[in-house]
């Protein structure tokens, strides 16, 4: 992180420290940029509100190295309990799927977003980051090569030139409005929910709890794991005052679920929600970029809001460092082009949940493959072209899965343990494509590059061995295969033929030029 005192060119200034922008921080410092994270807010912030964590992230979490402290502080999701009067229906509202070789996290984790934010924060300082709290981004210039931002905070206006800005400061950002960038969609000033983390005695711990109401107006309460805490959602009616305090509260409760004996007793948290829906007309503007609620913003139904966040910048941040080392800037173009695609997707998703939620569409409770987001693909777009190679069972673009290998002294090799960094993965399946692999010639500039043989009887970073076929069967490998795997784990290349002129045509897009790109 560069020093807050000094005034010479960042490289990346990000404003807003929630999970989207921590995440971008974190994986910007450990690629070895200087980066300021700022954010208006006088601390972290307090409540459980985006309290889902999809698989896919978890594997984010994996690489960036948080999965440890994430999992510790998660649990699985409880059974819902539907109260109908006096009979309460249990409902299971995902699956829980055992671990496979590809799929090493593959069930949602809950765990209230101020311990994700705890997490997060912790890691940046790890880096050698920190979050500057109480500092708020009010305007900014770009010119050619540089975004000039003005902030205030306690130490009074300070300008700071940045090589480039990331807004990730919300559905209100202040990025976005300067940017002039519409915000396409609808508010419901009508549809209002008000949430509440307190403690909550006369209700059992093992349920999330939902009482279905006249006209969607249903009340439901979670056990937040870890604590003695209760996320209530409340939809409250058109016209109805948001109670306050803990007496209105336990009076709305109890009027509602007909219990006199839920209580509420400490509130940690509150807030009166609305569910916006609405899309930016575009992630960039020059030096400028969007991601997470300040470029799109979703319905609280399927958690998917603070997931795509976290995506947004796993995507952003490789790109961003690449360019800075020395690859080509339309590089930064494909950011856009693949996220918002996505979250235009997850925006229909969420809505379609949380309107069938109001109806008591039980389709509407049930989570599987599209919510954990480990389908969601690139393949099409301006980095994974329709015309290259493919697998039986995977094309350029696609989620790298994992697979379980032996390595030379014959103890399990996870692939995720390979691609876990700041580097791109090359992945030679047979002597043909190891041969290929290991005559390209990689920039010393940017991204690294790792080198991985499987069954190929060379040397590299890794040698693998895959004695059970998992590798193949998982990855639809039926003879000498290269799979070139980018920084955020998705799949940039695959040739089956011409390995060497094919991979090198698929590099140049995404690194600095080599020194020279025949062989070493």
């Amino acid at each position: 992180m560069n020093d807050p005192n000094t005034s010479r060119i960042i490289d990346v200034l990000i404003a807003g420290a929630g999970p989207t922008g921590t995440t971008l921080a974190i994986d910007l410092v450990r690629r070895g940029l200087n980066v300021r994270i700022i954010d208006r807010a006088p601390h972290s912030f307090e409540g459980s509100r985006a309290k889902g964590i999809q698989p896919r992230t978890l594997e984010v979490f994996d690489d960036l190295g948080t999965i440890d402290e994430v999992l510790a502080g998660s649990s699985d999701y409880p059974r819902l309990g539907i109260h109908l009067g006096p009979v309460v229906a249990p409902w299971r509202m995902f699956r829980n799927r055992d671990r496979t070789t590809d799929v090493p996290y593959p069930n949602t984790r809950l765990i209230p977003q101020y311990r994700t934010d705890s997490v997060l924060h912790d890691r940046l300082e790890q880096l050698g980051g920190r979050v500057e709290y109480g500092r708020e981004l009010v305007e900014f210039v770009q010119d050619s090569t540089s975004v000039t931002a003005t902030t205030t905070g306690d130490g009074g206006i300070e300008k700071i030139t940045a090589r480039y800005l990331v807004g990730a400061e919300g559905g209100s950002s202040t990025v976005r409005s300067q940017l002039g960038l519409s915000f396409l969609g609808t508010t419901d000033e009508q549809d209002r929910m008000l949430i509440v983390d307190a403690v909550t005695t006369g209700l059992s711990r093992d349920r999330w709890h939902i009482w279905p109401g006249v006209k969607g107006r249903f009340a439901g309460a979670c056990p937040l794991p870890h604590s003695d805490l209760f996320q209530w959602m409340i939809r409250l009616a058109p016209d109805e005052e948001p109670p306050v305090g803990v007496e209105a509260i336990t009076r709305r409760i109890q009027a509602h679920t007909h219990n006199r004996n839920i209580e509420v007793h400490d509130i940690h948290w509150r807030s009166v929600f609305r569910p916006n829906i609405r899309l930016a007309e575009a992630y960039r503007r020059g030096r400028v970029f969007l991601a997470g609620d300040a470029a799109h913003v979703h319905t609280p139904a399927g958690a998917q809001g603070l997931n795509t966040g976290i995506q947004d910048a796993y995507n952003l941040g490789w790109k961003l460092a690449q360019v800075l080392a020395g690859a080509d800037p339309q590089l930064l173009d494909s950011y856009e082009a693949e996220r918002l695609p996505i979250a235009a997707g997850v925006l229909g998703l969420s809505t379609q949940k949380y309107e069938g939620i109001a109806k008591l569409d039980p389709s509407s409770l049930r989570r599987g493959k599209d919510e954990q987001q480990l389908s969601l693909t690139y393949y099409g777009g301006p980095l994974a072209p329709t015309n290259c190679d493919r697998t039986t069972t995977l094309q350029v673009g696609d989620r790298a899965p994992d697979a379980e290998l032996l390595g030379t002294d014959g103890t399990p090799v996870h692939l995720f343990d390979t691609y876990r960094g700041p580097h791109f993965t090359l992945v030679a399946h047979g002597p043909d494509a190891a041969a290929a692999a290991d005559e390209l010639d990689w920039p010393t500039t940017g991204a690294p590059l790792r080198r991985v043989v499987v069954d190929a009887g060379v040397k590299a970073d890794h040698a693998l061995t895959d004695a059970r076929h998992d590798f193949r069967h998982i990855h639809g490998i039926k003879g000498d295969t290269l799979l070139l795997i980018r920084p955020d784990g998705y799949i940039g290349h695959i040739a089956t033929q011409n390995f060497l002129a094919s991979i090198q045509t698929a590099a140049r897009t995404m690194t600095p030029a080599a020194r020279q790109e025949t062989v070493r």
